[in-house]
């Protein structure tokens, strides 16, 4: 038979009429462009699979079956010459009325409402087609014609041909088949021949149904085209650390290993199966093999998903793996998946199990954790600054630079175990790096009773910072706000001298002319020791961290004037008490002294003008 033209039956069976919402449906597969036709071959060896599935069940309990010792398999075949593919298998076949069922009318599966949605939503047919049990028909995507033929496992039953060429009807005739199973012969329109090459089919089936649990063999040869052991489906303890790193391999391409993976097999409240992987850098090279964030998913081993992004939150994004789950079905799309209850148990389940790993690969082996921070802190950070559920969770996997260990990352329990006696607050200091933060002069009161503070110089921690106000009991504070009294000469030992409170009001005046509506006040302050002056803000501006989010987000932001305070014990201001109010280097001091302070707080504009006011101060010195 010239398998250009449709089969040419023995005697001519009646047409049957197809039911008016599934001629819609047709016409809408038919008539429509789609970027993924691919799809198809997924859901019939999907269909495939599930008949096999029924019949390896009805073996169980049944013996008085068609061909009981057959193989348990899917064939292809595509015939390049003829543009005909043919899929096969030997699962548990079709009676006639089954065949009416299945295959001549699908209103009671959903084509109303995949018609509907179509015409409402304008959303993608390809992404619909799974979500209304509407599967088998996507083949008429590809298809000139398609005919049908199976046999039930039943012994007495006969075998019956299903021919449709997409139009307003379809046939039903006898047909000469031995064996159980269905075989479905598609003749391929001009524009899908690529359906019939060898190639193309192997890639299809080894992206969308590589770990189907029956052997699908492709061509004339018989080769199996998948390789069926899913790996996240054996048992932990059985799978080596090498088996493990390969499977990353293949997965992304990534030469290096994983910093850590996560092997979960779940029975409840959900039965899924997943590796997770952690891997050494979040970044994406040229030569990665997945594009995108997000991990794959499977229904019962069938691909659903190359990149679901909704099983792990955004901050997350970075994890590699495969989540397989028995209880999605396999006709499931992404609308679907979107407000299933399944995914939402999934999403929690898999998200605690990353977050549990990442502890573990910290407590365990900190030097690949350290390893992991200095790649990948961004994503905790931003994890912490959104996250509306339990962001407590992610405060143990922070990491910090602080003020007494500037060279080693800590974290808030290292912190909390080097708290000195009567501490009962957590400080930090913000800055734009870490070397010059530690200038700051708000740190004098830390210093000098012996507190030690987190370095807050990336952006992202003022964001943090919104959320992150409280570690087990310990509440976060500035240095800049640190409520704390000043140590007096006698305690430290210091009998540094002071400016009277006559001078101290000299020399506040000068500085106010001086600078004029350039701060908003002056004062004297008993806050700072090793340093002559600092800026804070005024009462009722907004904190410092909510100001560096805002500097973040808009360029144009202007801080708010500050507040320019005086250390009265501090060499600087004695000596410039004692300054002439003309003598040019009164100017030049008091001037240095405020830009210094800016400086330290990352808010000057010119740092570079600064240069001859220095060089002068210079001349100055060496008389």
């Amino acid at each position: 038979m010239d398998e250009n033209l449709p089969p040419t039956p023995t005697h001519s069976p009646e047409p049957v009429a197809f039911k008016a919402e599934t001629r819609q449906l047709l016409d809408i597969l038919i008539h429509s462009l789609y970027s993924e036709r691919e799809i198809f071959l997924r859901e019939l060896i999907s269909n495939a699979s599930d008949a096999l599935t029924r019949i390896d069940f009805e073996t169980l309990t049944n013996r008085n079956i068609l061909n009981p010792e057959a193989e348990l398999a899917i064939r292809i075949i595509g015939d390049t010459e003829n543009k005909t593919l043919t899929i096969s298998d030997t699962g548990i076949g079709m009676t006639t009325d089954e065949m009416i069922e299945n295959l001549g009318t699908i209103a009671h599966s959903g084509a109303r409402d995949f018609i509907r949605t179509v015409k409402e939503q304008g959303k993608s047919a390809s992404d619909l087609i799974g979500q209304f049990g509407v599967g088998f028909y996507s083949a008429f995507m590809v298809a000139e014609w398609i005919r049908v033929t199976s046999r039930s496992f039943r012994p007495e039953a006969q075998a019956t041909s299903w021919f449709c060429t997409g139009a307003d009807t379809y046939t039903l005739e006898p047909a000469d088949k031995a064996e159980r199973g269905t075989t479905i012969t598609i003749k391929l329109k001009e524009d899908a021949a690529e359906f019939a090459q060898e190639y193309r089919l192997k890639e299809i089936i080894r992206r969308h149904s590589n770990f189907i649990p029956f052997p699908i063999y492709l061509g004339e040869k018989a080769e199996q085209a998948n390789q069926r052991t899913a790996i996240w489906r054996q048992v932990p303890r059985q799978v080596e650390l090498k088996e493990y790193e390969d499977f990353y391999r293949q997965l992304t391409l990534d030469l290096e290993p994983p910093l850590a993976h996560a092997h979960m097999v779940v029975d409840a409240p959900t039965q899924f199966y997943a590796i997770l992987y952690i891997p050494a850098t979040p970044e994406r090279t040229m030569f990665s093999l997945r594009k995108e964030d997000g991990l794959k998913l499977y229904a019962r081993k069938v691909l659903i998903q190359e990149y679901h992004k909704d099983l792990l939150p955004e901050y997350l994004s970075f994890i590699q793996g495969v989540v397989d789950s028995e209880d999605l079905p396999l006709n499931v799309s992404r609308e679907t998946i979107q407000s299933n209850r399944v995914m939402a148990q999934l999403k929690k389940l898999i998200t605690s199990k990353v977050l549990d790993t990442l502890l573990k690969l910290a407590k365990d082996e900190p030097e690949k954790y350290q390893q992991f921070w200095e790649k990948s802190s961004r994503h905790i950070k931003q994890g912490v600054a959104i996250e509306v559920n339990e962001p407590d969770n992610l405060y143990p996997l922070l990491r910090f630079r602080t003020t007494t260990q500037p060279e080693k990352w800590s974290s808030l329990d290292d912190y909390v175990a080097r708290m000195k006696p009567g501490q009962n607050q957590i400080y930090y200091i913000i800055g734009d790096d870490d070397r010059s933060v530690l200038y700051s002069p708000h740190l004098d009161i830390l210093r000098s009773h012996g507190f030690e503070a987190l370095l807050m110089t990336d952006p992202l921690d003022a964001f943090m910072l919104v959320r992150l106000q409280k570690y087990q009991e310990h509440q976060l504070v500035n240095a800049a706000n640190a409520d704390l009294p000043r140590l007096e000469p006698g305690e430290t030992g210091d009998q540094a001298p002071s400016l009277s409170e006559s001078e101290s009001s000299s020399i506040i005046e000068r500085f106010k002319a001086l600078l004029g509506d350039r701060v908003t006040d002056v004062r004297t302050t008993d806050r700072l020791s090793d340093s002559p002056a600092r800026l804070v803000d005024p009462e009722g501006s907004p904190n410092q961290e909510m100001q560096r989010v805002y500097r973040f987000l808009q360029r144009d932001f202007e801080a708010p004037k500050k507040v320019l305070e005086l250390n009265p014990h501090h060499p600087i201001m004695l000596r410039l008490n004692s300054l002439a109010g003309d003598d040019p280097r009164s100017t030049w001091v008091m001037e240095q002294v405020y830009e210094d302070a800016l400086l330290i707080e990352g808010l000057h504009p010119d740092p570079a003008g600064m240069i001859s006011r220095i060089q002068k101060l210079m001349e100055a010195a060496l008389g």
